[in-house]
């Protein structure tokens, strides 16, 4: 049994405080499992190979359920062990945060800044609002987490992030949204396809051609089976992507019509292929996200404030305050 186990202490009352996992159980999961090996992992961690897999061995107890397929020397997640690393990334994440903001604390430095977003505004506004920000005034440390929605929820809720950026929905009660943005989605295919002759892509042109789109069933893929659904377009070949660049590739090779939100167009190079406006509207929305309630330094502020300026300059877009504004 791990020491974790040991960790348990009783209250007044005897109610029993919830135990916490031994975060060194928790390295060696996510070192085997970025690296691929046990023995890899324990290069990296300083430790012997006996003691990786021991760590590992006891967090598969304390959990309840088996994290690794072991086939002699090929190590694999398991399905729960997938979603498990995801969680024990972020919280090592979380908590690599919080040490370095203890050592800024200890030498009186100037915090750094965190910042927890979507790819798609991790690679086009968010730099060009941080190039914003006067050299004399910049951070020595700017962490940019490129990540899931519901990862920059979770970071910006827990306070490892003093700023998200997400794609709508948005629905909890621990953040405090500063304003949504919202963008037309476009078409990409390749510079050699017919269609990139054209000046708008109607909806008759995508009736037979094979779509690539957003794989998340419940964002930006929604609002494109919904807007599909209106033109009477059966979505019936498809290539689903988790990210713009990718569908953007996927384009350039001419495997499909890419249904894109445009924001990641400003900051990508974009060769290779034809942008065109769709004859037809899908939105992109994004919220600018703090902690409900939390103070915020100037810093994030005239961030805020950056990220609106440099979003004004997109084309198609609008700004809304609250949720409620959006249909």
């Amino acid at each position: 049994m791990s020491d974790a186990k040991n960790r348990d202490q009783t209250i007044e009352g005897g109610e029993m405080i919830e135990q916490y996992l031994d975060t060194r159980q928790l390295e060696a999961f996510v070192a085997v499992v970025s690296i691929g090996s046990m023995t890899g992992a324990a290069k990296a961690l300083g430790k012997s190979q006996p003691v990786i897999s021991r760590l590992i061995q006891d967090l598969e107890q304390e959990i309840g359920f088996v994290l690794l397929h072991r086939n002699g020397p090929r190590i694999a997640p398991t399905e729960q062990g997938v979603a498990f690393f995801a969680q024990a990334e972020l919280f090592l994440g979380g908590l690599r945060t919080i040490s370095e903001r203890a050592r800024h604390i200890e030498s009186d430095e100037a915090r750094p800044i965190e910042i927890a977003s979507i790819p798609a505004l991790a690679a086009s506004l968010v730099p060009l609002a941080l190039k914003d920000i006067p050299e004399e005034q910049f951070p020595k440390h700017v962490h940019l987490q490129s990540t899931a929605s519901e990862n920059v929820v979770q970071a910006v809720v827990a306070r490892t992030a003093d700023i998200g950026i997400a794609s709508l929905p948005l629905d909890n009660p621990g953040l405090d949204v500063h304003w949504i943005g919202e963008v037309p989605c476009v078409a990409i295919v390749a510079a050699s396809d017919e269609l990139a002759q054209k000046t708008i892509v109607s909806a008759q042109y995508l009736a037979e051609r094979r779509i690539i789109a957003s794989a998340n069933p419940y964002r930006l893929r929604m609002r494109i089976e919904q807007a599909f659904q209106k033109q009477n377009i059966a979505l019936k070949d498809v290539v689903d992507s988790n990210a713009t660049y990718v569908s953007l590739s996927l384009a350039r090779a001419g495997l499909g019509v890419a249904i894109v939100e445009s924001v990641t167009i400003s900051g990508l190079p974009i060769d290779g292929v034809a942008v065109l406006p769709l004859g037809f509207h899908i939105p992109f929305y994004w919220g600018v996200v703090t902690a409900l309630g939390q103070p915020l330094p100037a810093t994030i502020q005239n961030f805020i404030h950056s990220l609106e300026e440099r979003a004004q300059a997109l084309p198609g877009f609008r700004k809304h305050t609250n949720l409620a504004s959006i249909v």
